[in-house]
């Protein structure tokens, strides 16, 4: 009779920090003996300067495996100090699949100051 795989002893974490980049991508490697559920966050954080010549504005997209989870543009606020947006969500990912988060930031006025993805097996 065949044994049932079973899960690791830890949850798996992954963890990327791509630090001022515009894009971030996250890949986490297939499984070939289970299916496995991830709490992923995303977080982008920007520099708004003192003196706003325009109005500055910042966005966030979210995909995974190359189909839009979520998008945002606001405006940004907090002149002199640092704003931001974040997103979370879960996302079952099937035995022998791989899951890639990507993970990309825009802006007019502001300077990209941190881009992080995380996932969390739940």
């Amino acid at each position: 009779m065949p044994t049932k795989p079973t899960a690791p002893s830890r949850p798996e974490r992954w963890h990327l920090d791509a630090g001022e980049a515009a894009i971030a991508t996250l890949t986490i490697p297939a499984d070939a003996a289970r299916e496995r559920c991830f709490e992923i966050a995303c977080a982008m954080t920007v520099r708004v300067p003192t003196q706003e010549t325009i109005a500055p504005w910042h966005q966030m997209t979210v995909q995974a495996n190359g189909a839009r989870q979520w998008q945002r543009r606001i405006a940004s606020r907090n002149a002199g100090s640092e704003d931001g947006l974040d997103y979370r969500f879960r996302r079952t990912v099937p035995v022998a699949e791989t899951l890639r988060i990507t993970i990309s930031v825009e802006g007019r006025g502001v300077t990209r100051a941190r881009l992080v993805v995380e996932a969390e097996e739940a």
